[in-house]
């Protein structure tokens, strides 16, 4: 009984052992299929070859003007002017600090750069560094839409 389980169980390896064996025929039948398809999509049809050229028309310019949404937040504040020509309606501040050393310190730092930089206090103490200052609300956010890439927290001060 022994003997014939053992050589049922060989039995069984072999066939498992044929039964597995990886067809390269297979494979290389779909590669050349796949070939032949990408080889099909290249060339160009006898269509395609006798069309007609095509036209292009010449380029347009169009201008476009940008126009900010009236929706646009001003946080309102009474300011007092502590250095600078002076506030109009709106305000783009770019900083405010308790202490007044470090608004005059950002504020030479803006000089520096080409803007007319102000510092204004507020009845809480806190000093305010206005990089830019504008009569209408739509200029004010542009600035400030600017001042952002190096100012990440500026915002609209409405006097």
């Amino acid at each position: 009984m022994k003997h014939s389980f053992v050589l049922g169980a060989a039995l069984c390896v072999a066939l498992a052992m044929v039964s597995c064996r990886s067809s390269e025929s297979a494979y290389k039948k779909a590669y050349d299929k796949a070939k032949s398809q990408q080889t099909a999509a290249q060339v160009p049809t006898q269509q395609q070859t006798t069309a007609q050229p095509t036209t292009v028309a010449p380029v347009q310019t169009v201008t476009t003007t940008t126009t900010v949404a009236t929706n646009e937040t001003a946080r309102t504040e009474n300011v007092t002017l502590v250095s600078g020509a002076g506030l109009k309606a709106y305000s783009v501040v770019v900083g405010s600090f308790g202490v007044k050393a470090n608004a005059e310190n950002l504020q030479s730092k803006l000089k520096a750069a080409g803007y007319a930089a102000q510092i204004a206090s507020n009845p809480n103490g806190m000093f305010r560094v206005i990089a830019s200052t504008f009569d209408d609300l739509n200029s004010a956010v542009q600035s400030r839409n600017t001042l952002r890439s190096q100012y990440q927290d500026a915002w609209l001060l409405r006097k």
